[in-house]
């Protein structure tokens, strides 16, 4: 007669319960089945149990509003945590040329200062200006939409359509709630630069000790695991943060070859607001796969206003671009991240927007560039294995 594995697992720990002849190891044995029906016994009664449920969802609840309340600082974690992946293989190259890690991290947080340096001191005053000029021109680009030769080319149907759609936006910038909306914009948008100024301390401050504690974070990370798994989570822990570093540098380094193109593009043809369309291309290009083509779209209709055919030329060129970027430069600078459908990379983008914004778009990739990784190499071989 065979005995079930539960029945010999039982009678193992009794056989070893009995062995023992440590009183406080017969005392801790014959106790706990006791509380375990004394639980039991309890939920038995309406009133137990209703206590019980209702102090779970109290709990949860106060994790729910904790969590609600220091929201913004997992945002600034999360985001230092991923810039800290996403700038460790340049230290890691660094070290490999001989530089010391901590000499390694100082040089490119030092180079990522000159970077925005050079940034608020040659890029920031001529977008402000643009703007500017972008807001005062508005009403005269409108007013001379009727003299233009693309609107003389419409049938007077679509004339009329054009014009009432021009009185009504007329109508609704000069409204006073629209003015009034605007002004507590302006109000909002400085308070959220202070705050943003204050942020970036912050997240800078983590990403410093997130870079400088990787390795060590690695280490303990890898002690947690069971000793036959650590050469298996190790090599999975080191795939997925070098995708997601490279997932990381490659977005920025592709949208800020975008905003060059752009720049040097409104140069050459003769288009106004080059440094606003430029940082205006970087911003919308860190969108993944989708972020040229929208970008396409708005240079051309924003070109439209100064000219027919300088818009095309603009949509011809950049088109042009964006087939060189696809087949050429993102196979290149993307080459160590993981291949992703397009509809994920969709969906990805439009819940990390949702979310956490801009920041949520550019973090989206890596998120789920990792959670592939993870699918491929644990669940799918996992399930193989099933019969």
């Amino acid at each position: 007669m065979t005995i079930p594995p539960e029945s010999s697992n039982i009678s193992g720990r009794d056989t070893e319960v009995a062995a023992s002849h440590d009183p406080a190891v017969v005392a801790a044995a014959t106790e706990r089945p006791r509380r375990v029906w004394a639980v039991v016994a309890g939920l038995d009664h309406p009133l137990a149990l209703g206590f019980l449920v209702t102090i779970g969802v109290l709990a949860a609840l106060v994790m729910g509003l904790a969590v609600t309340v220091i929201s913004t600082i997992l945002v600034y974690i999360v985001l230092a945590m991923f810039l800290a992946v996403g700038l460790d293989p340049l230290v890691r190259r660094l070290e490999g040329k001989g530089v010391k890690r901590g000499a390694g991290i100082a040089i490119v947080f030092c180079g990522f200062a000159v970077a925005m340096a050079a940034f608020l001191l040659f890029v920031f005053p001529p977008v402000l200006a643009q703007i500017g000029e972008l807001v005062a021109a508005i009403p005269d680009a409108i007013a001379a939409v009727p003299e233009s030769a693309w609107f003389g080319a419409l049938e007077p149907g679509a004339q009329q359509a054009v014009l009432a759609g021009i009185e009504q936006a007329g109508d609704w910038i000069s409204s006073p709630s629209t003015l009034a909306h605007l002004g507590g914009g302006l109000l909002s948008a400085g308070i959220g630069f202070i705050g943003a100024v204050s942020a970036t301390f912050i997240v800078v401050a983590l990403t410093l000790y997130f870079l400088a504690s990787l390795a060590a974070s690695k280490r303990a990370l890898y002690a947690l695991a069971p000793a036959r798994s650590r050469a298996r989570i190790e090599d999975l822990t080191e795939r997925i943060t070098g995708s997601v570093g490279s997932a990381l540098l490659g977005s920025v380094t592709l949208s800020l070859i975008n905003a060059a193109v752009v720049f040097v593009l409104h140069l050459l043809i003769g288009l106004p607001f080059p440094a606003l369309m430029a940082v205006i291309a970087f911003v919308i290009t860190l969108i993944p796969l989708f972020g040229s083509v929208i970008f396409l779209v708005l240079g051309a209709l924003v070109a439209l206003f100064t000219s027919p055919l300088q818009a095309l030329i603009f949509a011809v060129c950049y088109l042009v671009y964006i087939q060189i970027e696809s087949y050429v430069v993102s196979p290149r600078v993307m080459n160590k991240a993981i291949s992703i459908p397009p509809a994920l990379v969709l969906i990805g983008a439009l819940a990390g927007g949702a979310l956490m914004g801009i920041v949520g778009v550019l973090l989206a990739l890596p998120v789920i560039a990792s959670l592939l990784l993870i699918i491929r190499e644990v669940v799918v071989p996992r399930q193989d294995i099933k019969v």
